[in-house]
């Protein structure tokens, strides 16, 4: 059997992440188990724990690998001259907060402030990168730019603890931007 090369193991991790973070989006931290994130990444539990040595680490990992995508993604939907202004704005709003509203936000602040060790470096830096990119974004177009981005920032937090569906969250958003802009 031949060996496997390090971009399939690559890979692989990858999307015991991707599995990982959906299952903990879907339950919250308290309600995800490494049995039922193995079943859902099609994974034996042993093989789980052969790439991540517990629950903390798996979690740290893919909530890393998540902002890092999540805001390479944003960088590049924000800089997409190609799109309307607001679309744009909201885009990158949705990819940073809209596909995490339900329990993961209700369940994961409270996890995070009892488990601080749960974020690395890159998760603590990641608000204020968004922020930092919607603010460049904003100013290029508008006069009024900083109190612009910091405003929609707010609107965004707001959001997200007040509305039960991604659908809601863009819609109300959409509002905001088109308000503010």
């Amino acid at each position: 059997m031949p060996a496997s090369t390090p971009h399939i193991e690559d890979s692989r991790r990858r999307s015991v992440l991707e599995s990982a973070l959906e299952t903990f989006a879907r339950v919250g931290y308290r309600g995800a188990s490494m049995e039922a994130i193995a079943r859902a990444a099609r994974i034996s539990r042993p093989g789980l724990y052969f790439l991540f040595e517990s629950k903390e680490a798996l979690f740290r990992e893919a909530v890393s690998h998540v902002l890092s995508s999540d805001l390479a993604a944003v960088e590049a939907t924000l800089a997409d001259d190609t799109m309307p202004f607001q679309d744009r704005l909201v885009a990158a709003f949705d990819r940073w907060a809209g596909r995490y509203v339900g329990p993961m936000v209700r369940d994961v602040p409270t996890v995070i402030a009892d488990n601080p060790f749960l974020l690395d470096d890159v998760a603590r830096a990641a608000p204020s990168r968004f922020a930092d990119f919607v603010e460049a974004a904003v100013c290029r177009e508008m006069t009024n730019g900083a109190s612009v981005a910091q405003t929609l920032n707010s609107v965004s937090v707001g959001l997200i603890h007040q509305v039960a569906t991604r659908e809601e969250y863009l819609e109300r958003l959409r509002v905001a931007v088109d308000l503010l802009t």
